[in-house]
């Protein structure tokens, strides 16, 4: 488990939290960190769930981040080049514009769209989760934090568009607010955690556990589902299809996931009841890209996806520190970070009192190296309409050509031209894909460690 070497290095290096007054409940330790949990029968077991344990319930949780994501950097140089940020291009550097470029106030431009997106952070003070006593989703919900940050980015796109922003001495935007309403803390609220750990026990998840990328991929399908047959006869929470791209076999077999346009229409129709052929998208690609870390001749390939006009980021961070990455520059990866600690916020009517938004939003811009990120991860897209999702086909095919035989996804009409793709492959046909990057064989290098392992989790 990745915790385990996380805990070792952090005992190793003799890290010791100074007193905080922001400490953490015994109650909302995760199970398998308090003392008597099973998994204490195992002596090694017992004595890094027990530095876990020290480190969380010693310290504040930004102390405990930073061990784990590294401390955080903010600083921006205009010589890093431009900044790309959820198919948006902020140019700060001293190099010409081009066409498409945002050139209106460089870094104030940025700054602006960065401190736009909605944040969603650890909360404490809320009804309690289930049949549970937790009251707070700290040290163990950042991954459901993360992904509730990438699909309200969709909803913000779909219902104000992507040029929109927040304004300080304008009216709050009411479609602002309903978005802001579904993410509330409660049952009540469609996409709340209370939701999603409900909607997501087929996954694995459960109150006070983490989870990974794949799970959180398959649950918000499950809710999205589950609110639209609630309101059966009005719009749904989420007025948009999700497509969670798996390989074969659902990626139990490996391989880069396929992007089916079959499949995409499938999804479309579903979600319209018949009465569509084609409905606003939501594109979740949950991928592996290496062991321990990113296999590194992926990172170009990561770094080219903010370039995509329907880009929401990537799910992703380190392991056991999930974040939400929206931008990146150069070598830089940009997030939004959930393990603030914030009391928990009710916003209801149109009317909000007098900054209960400003804890959904960050003028912080944080960022870490692209190439340090968990190489668990997913990304996301949003297409509008089928002349948006036909664009995102030509960049994705693009990109997979500038892959060198090792794509993050590809792009195909069926499954069966997808298969017939693979034993192309295998027969030795030039289909521009290398054998053992597609079909996720493994490859030992003379280390023999699986460099170029692809598999979903």
């Amino acid at each position: 488990m990745v915790l385990k070497g996380l805990c070792e290095r952090i005992v190793a290096s003799k890290c010791t939290s100074k007193s905080s007054t922001e400490t953490v409940d015994s109650t909302q330790v995760p199970a398998y960190l308090k003392a008597g949990s099973s998994d204490t029968v195992h002596s090694r077991s017992s004595g890094w769930a027990a530095a876990v344990r020290k480190v969380v319930t010693s310290g504040s949780m930004r102390r405990f981040h930073e061990r784990v994501l590294g401390s955080s950097r903010t600083d921006i140089s205009s010589s890093d080049g431009d900044i790309w940020l959820l198919g948006v291009c902020h140019q700060i550097s001293q190099q010409e514009s081009s066409g498409g470029v945002d050139t209106n106030n460089g870094l104030a431009s940025f700054e602006q769209d960065f401190s736009s997106k909605i944040l969603v952070t650890y909360r404490k003070g809320f009804d309690a989760i289930g049949d549970s006593k937790y009251t707070s989703d700290v040290n163990w919900g950042c991954m459901l934090r993360s992904s509730q940050m990438l699909v309200a980015q969709a909803l913000l796109f779909h219902k104000l568009g992507r040029s929109w922003r927040k304004s300080v001495d304008k009216p709050v935007d009411k479609e602002y607010l309903k978005i802001l309403q579904l993410f509330g803390d409660s049952e009540a609220s469609a996409f709340s955690i209370h939701n999603l750990l409900q909607a997501g026990k087929g996954y694995g998840l459960a109150v006070g556990s983490w989870v990974g990328p794949y799970a959180m991929c398959r649950t918000w399908e499950v809710l999205a589902r589950i609110q639209r047959e609630k309101n059966d006869l009005g719009e749904p929470p989420l007025p948009m299809a999700i497509y969670v791209v798996s390989g074969d076999e659902d990626g139990e077999r490996g391989g880069a996931p396929v992007v089916c346009i079959e499949d995409a229409f499938k999804h479309c129709s579903e979600f319209s009841r018949g009465q569509a052929a084609w409905t606003p998208l939501l594109l979740l690609v949950p991928l592996v890209l290496g062991l321990d870390k990113v296999n590194p001749r992926y990172i170009p390939l990561l770094h080219s996806t903010f370039k995509f006009p329907q880009s929401l980021g990537i799910m992703g961070g380190k392991p056991g520190a999930s974040t939400y990455i929206i931008g990146v520059q150069s070598e830089k990866a940009f997030y939004l970070d959930p393990h603030d600690v914030q009391t928990v916020v009710n916003i209801s009517g149109d009317t909000p009192e007098p900054n209960s938004t400003s804890s959904y939003h960050c003028n912080v811009m944080r960022h870490i190296p692209l190439d340090s990120i968990d190489p668990s991860l997913a990304i996301g897209f949003y297409c509008r309409d089928k002349d948006d999702f036909d664009d995102f086909c030509s960049h994705a095919s693009k990109l997979a050509e500038e892959s060198n035989g090792a794509p993050l996804f590809t792009v195909a009409q069926s499954r069966s031209f997808s298969k017939q793709v693979s034993s192309n492959d295998v027969s030795g046909d030039n289909t521009g894909f290398e054998e053992d990057a597609f079909l996720g064989t493994d490859h030992v290098n003379d280390a023999g460690t699986n460099e170029d392992d692809w598999q979903l989790l």
